[in-house]
């Protein structure tokens, strides 16, 4: 059995040492959010600085989801994440199944659009232009129409499906299946775990949409939750989280604050643990085939 030498264990315990420091100091901000969103508003206004709270309190969730603009842009979230991710995978999955097939007579053509896509991107101006002739600017759609699909996307997506046996597919054409029933009955279940890494792809992509939002949504009631977080953090006083003639005591503003910055990470953090093993495989399948 090998020994370590004593300067072998020294750089380990280093290197320990060093790796638990950068863990710690990763960890804190998210432990101090944590603690202090949870924290009674009395004990927060006296102590000002909270490791660990005496009162425990849900104050500022609770008044946080009874308002009125919190709960709309939960929503307008919701429905980017679900209603973009389902969009986006059936979209992205059915060109590249297309894209796999030899028999594909625009097959090399639409490949070479693809990856010109990826090499020279239009920028924000046209891609506001676009938005804008098809007249969806102040319309949650112009976040999910304009990302249905991306070049890397659908090009591992490809290269999942070129690793699938061809005689699947010539067995269902010989029974009689068209190409699309051969795709969303035989393939896609065939491909659980690229499309359950890819659907976590877009659906953190869809609920974290901030910057396209600020493009094109004026009107604040169509927000995503990223876009009203950003509004309460910079400027908290002039959003207005609470309906007209509703009288409520609102907590204090950090702890505000902080609710909802967890709010807004917790859909990801309790998603991620049930297409973790999916997403390990999902992804090295199709990023190694050639």
């Amino acid at each position: 059995m090998y020994r370590l030498k004593w300067s072998e264990r020294i750089g380990q315990s280093l290197n320990a040492v060093v790796l638990g420091l950068l863990a710690v100091v990763m960890f804190f901000p998210l432990y101090y959010v944590f603690v202090v969103s949870f924290t009674d508003p009395g004990e927060y206004l006296q102590k000002k600085i909270v490791l660990f709270p005496e009162q425990w309190s849900v104050e500022a969730y609770t008044y946080l989801l009874s308002t009125p603009a919190f709960a709309r842009s939960l929503g307008n979230s919701a429905f980017l994440a679900t209603v973009g991710t389902v969009c986006s995978l059936a979209v992205s999955s059915s060109l590249a199944y297309a894209l796999s097939q030899k028999r594909f007579y625009f097959r090399k053509v639409l490949m070479f659009l693809i990856v010109l896509t990826i090499l020279f991107s239009p920028g924000i101006i046209p891609n506001y232009l676009l938005v804008r002739e098809l007249g969806l600017i102040n319309n949650i759609w112009a976040l999910i129409l304009p990302a249905l699909a991306n070049g890397w996307t659908v090009l591992l997506m490809k290269n999942f499906f070129d690793s699938l046996p061809a005689e699947i597919s010539e067995a269902a054409s010989i029974d009689g299946c068209s190409a699309i029933r051969t795709w969303y009955t035989i393939v896609l279940p065939l491909s659980m775990p690229a499309l359950a890494a890819f659907g976590l792809f877009f659906a953190v992509g869809y609920w974290n949409q901030f910057f396209a939002a600020l493009l094109y949504l004026n009107d604040s009631a169509k927000w995503p939750i990223q876009v009203l977080l950003q509004n309460m953090l910079l400027n908290a006083s002039n959003i207005d989280l609470v309906a007209p003639g509703q009288q409520v005591e609102t907590p204090p503003t950090e702890m505000l604050k902080m609710a909802a910055i967890i709010v807004a990470i917790l859909p990801v953090l309790v998603v991620y643990p049930f297409v973790q093993k999916h997403f390990a495989k999902g992804a090295m399948i199709g990023s190694v085939k050639g």
